[in-house]
């Protein structure tokens, strides 16, 4: 297996909110371990959110003796929401904090994915599929038939999503497993990537014959060259490579 990760500030910003963890390695009882957070909030609040969530998950998974990776993965998620909404509440200035979450395991030829927010996760197998969904106002408006998916590209309200770590005491994650087929690759962004760069441009990234750093690093770049409106995270996994590479 290969995996490299990297997070970029963006063009805009001036506190980079995103963070991630790539392991091709076991972490507890899963053989590989991947998470993608995006944070929100005032100061370094959102900063803050999102390591906290990263680190959380990571930690408890490394701890337990659960064995099911959905269940591991949910108490994993709903530990770190809890811990956020307690640190919100116990500093001012950390108040309204939050983070988006997107964490994945390869489990031989499956892929196990939770999501909360809309970080996102595609699988490219021959075309690029987005795998998870974003827990969005806009994505709500398009699933429910009252707005295009091109128009909900450049929509005004596409940033407010409607699911994240720290809004409420329960937090309800997304599961999602799937086949990897032997030349597969997984692609998990937030969506500094997602919002700046179409899945036409990422598919033809994704698919050239390079290795995962430059592919990720590619990806980067065009966010920025698009207007780096935002933090980006990029995480590049190549379930059937030998060699392990990671950032």
């Amino acid at each position: 297996m290969i995996a490299y990760a990297l997070t970029d500030v963006g063009q805009k910003r001036k506190i980079n909110q995103d963070s991630v963890f790539a392991s091709p390695t076991p972490v507890g009882n899963l053989p590989n371990l991947f998470i993608v957070a995006d944070g929100m909030g005032g100061h370094n609040a959102g900063d803050f959110a999102s390591k906290y969530a990263v680190n959380t998950v990571r930690e408890y998974i490394a701890a337990s003796a659960e064995q099911n990776p959905i269940k591991l993965i949910t108490e994993a998620i709903a530990l770190a929401n809890r811990g956020i909404l307690e640190k919100a509440a116990e500093h001012e200035e950390m108040r309204g904090m939050g983070t988006t979450i997107v964490v994945t395991t390869v489990i031989g030829h499956f892929a196990y994915t939770a999501n909360v927010g809309d970080s996102r996760l595609y699988l490219y197998d021959g075309e690029l599929v987005q795998i998870t969904k974003d827990h969005s106002l806009v994505e709500e408006m398009v699933r429910l038939g009252e707005l295009s998916e091109e128009d909900a590209r450049n929509h005004p309200d596409k940033h407010i999503i409607t699911r994240a770590l720290g809004a409420s005491r329960r937090v309800d994650a997304d599961f999602f497993d799937y086949r990897i087929g032997p030349d597969a690759k997984i692609l998990m962004c937030s969506d500094g990537l997602s919002n700046m760069v179409d899945n036409v441009e990422i598919q033809r990234i994704i698919e050239k014959p390079v290795a995962a750093e430059q592919t990720v690093k590619a990806l980067v770049a065009a966010a920025n060259d698009n207007g780096g409106m935002d933090n980006i995270a990029v995480i590049i996994i190549e379930p059937d490579s030998d060699e392990e590479e990671q950032c």
